[in-house]
C-alpha cells in the first residue's frame, strides 16, 4: 500500500470555477487523502465537496469557518481508508484511520494555524490534547502559520521566541520535519511577493514513519493561491519484498522472446525438476527488473521525451525546410511516441483489469442475481404450456426466439 495525502491552504472554496481548478488538480495527483485549509465555507456540504474531490468512492469531514479558523476539508477514498473516530478542534480536524489493506490504525491531523501568540499558544495545547486522547501513530499536515527555522523565511535576520517553541512543542510530541522537495518556500506575500517562507508542512510521529518506506514532502505547482500545495508520499507498508509481476507490455517489445530464451539457456543448474525450475523462474525475475529499468524506464517521462523531439523538428520547420536526415529524425520521433503510448496503454489496461479483479465490480452480484431470477422465471415459462411440459426442441427453439 501507498499513502498520497495532499495539504493546501487554497484561500476560499467559494468560487465555482476556482473549485474547478482545484478539482481537476487534485485528481491529476491521485492522492488517498487531501486536506484543504481555508476554505472560507460557513457550511459545507456534500456538493460542495464532490466539487473539490473526484470520485465516487470519496468521504469527508469538515470544519466550518469559526473565529480565526476559515475552515478545514479532509477528504479520502473509502477504498484505502476507514475513518474510526473523528475530534474537531479550534485550529484542527483529526481523524482516526484504518488502513484497508493491512488494518493498521493512524491519526491524520489537518492544521490551520493563527498569526497572534495567545492563539497559538491555544493550538500547541491543542496539538498536546490529540495526543493525548490517541497513541496511535500520528501525522499532522497544514498551514502552521509560523516558520520553524531561519532559513524558512528569506528574509528572517532572528530566531524568534515564536519559532523557539514551534521547535520545543515538535520535540515534546515526538514529531519529525521532514526536509522540503521540490522548493524552499509554500507561500509568498507582501508587497510584489518580496516574502517567502514555509508556512505548509508535514510533521510526522516516528512510529508512523515506521509504518511507511521512503516517506518524502514536496512542493507542487501553485496553479491557484498564494500557498503552494505540499505532497506527502509514503512508499508502500513494510511488509517484506515486493512482488513480481509480468507486465503484458514487455511482449510487444521486438525481440523480448528471443531474450528470454537465451537467458533461460544460459542459465545451468543441477537438482530435480522442480528445483531447475524454481531457481530458473528467480533468475528471470532478476534478469527481467534490470532489463526493464534500463530498457523502457519510466513510460510516462520516455513518451514526454519522445513529443517534446515532435516539437522541437515542428518548431524547426516552422523557420526552414528540414533536411532529408531532420525529415528522418522527425519520423523517428513520432514513431518512438506512437511506440511508447502504445506501451502504456498496453500498461494502463493490465493494470486496471488487476485493480477490477482485487476490488471486485459491486454491481456484478446484482445483475447475476436478476438474471438468474429472469432464467428461473423462463424456465418455468417454457416448460409449462397449458399444463404440459415441452419437448427438448421445443424448449430450444423457444429459448432461441426468446433470445433475439
Amino acid at each position: 500500500m501507498k499513502i498520497k495525502i495532499l495539504s493546501w491552504n487554497v484561500r476560499g472554496a467559494n468560487d465555482r470555477s476556482k473549485r474547478k481548478v482545484i478539482k481537476t488538480f487534485i485528481r491529476n495527483q491521485r492522492v488517498d487523502l487531501m486536506c484543504i485549509q481555508e476554505t472560507k465555507i460557513q457550511a459545507m456540504s456534500e456538493g460542495i465537496v464532490r466539487s473539490l474531490g473526484s470520485g465516487r468512492f470519496l468521504d469527508w469531514r469538515a470544519m466550518n469557518v469559526v473565529g480565526a479558523a476559515r475552515g478545514i476539508l479532509i477528504c479520502w477514498d473509502k477504498r484505502t481508508l476507514d475513518i474510526l473516530d473523528w475530534e474537531e478542534g479550534i485550529f484542527t480536524l483529526s481523524c482516526r484511520f484504518r488502513n484497508v489493506e493491512n488494518g493498521s490504525v493512524w491519526i491524520f491531523t489537518g492544521v490551520y494555524g493563527p498569526i497572534t501568540k495567545r492563539e497559538r499558544e491555544c493550538m500547541w495545547e491543542e496539538f498536546g490534547a490529540i495526543r493525548g486522547r490517541w497513541e496511535d501513530p500520528w501525522c499532522l499536515g497544514g498551514d502552521f502559520n509560523i516558520t520553524l527555522f531561519q532559513r524558512e523565511r528569506n528574509n528572517q535576520r532572528r530566531i524568534t521566541s515564536g519559532m523557539r517553541k514551534f521547535a520545543e512543542i515538535i520535540d515534546d510530541l515526538g514529531l519529525v520535519d521532514l526536509p522540503m522537495q521540490g522548493g524552499d518556500f509554500t507561500w509568498s506575500g507582501g508587497l510584489n511577493n518580496q516574502v517567502w517562507a514555509r508556512l505548509d508542512k508535514f510533521l510526522a510521529s516516528l512510529n508512523w514513519l515506521d509504518q511507511f518506506s521512503g516517506v518524502f514532502q514536496s512542493r507542487l505547482s501553485q496553479p491557484v493561491s498564494d500557498h503552494f500545495p505540499v505532497m506527502l508520499v509514503g512508499g508502500g507498508i513494510r511488509k517484506g519484498p515486493s512482488p513480481f509481476r509480468f507486465e503484458n507490455m514487455w511482449l510487444k517489445v521486438e525481440g523480448f522472446k528471443d531474450l528470454i530464451r537465451s537467458w533461460w539457456q544460459e542459465i545451468e543448474v543441477r537438482g530435480t525438476a522442480s528445483f531447475r525450475l524454481a531457481v530458473r523462474m528467480r533468475e528471470i525475475k532478476k534478469k527481467l527488473k534490470v532489463w526493464n529499468k534500463e530498457v523502457l524506464g519510466r513510460l510516462e517521462c520516455n513518451k514526454a521525451e519522445a513529443l517534446q523531439q515532435v516539437d522541437h523538428w515542428d518548431r524547426v520547420e516552422s523557420e526552414r525546410s528540414l533536411t532529408v536526415e531532420e525529415i528522418e529524425l522527425k519520423k523517428e520521433a513520432k514513431e518512438s511516441y506512437q511506440r511508447w503510448v502504445l506501451l502504456e496503454e498496453v500498461h494502463w489496461r493490465q493494470q486496471s483489469r488487476e485493480i477490477w479483479l482485487r476490488e471486485g465490480d459491486k454491481n456484478t452480484a446484482f445483475f447475476h442475481r436478476m438474471a438468474n431470477a429472469h432464467r428461473r422465471n423462463n424456465s418455468l415459462d417454457r416448460v409449462m404450456i397449458n399444463g404440459e411440459r415441452l419437448s427438448e426442441k421445443q424448449e430450444v427453439r423457444e429459448g432461441i426466439v426468446n433470445n433475439f
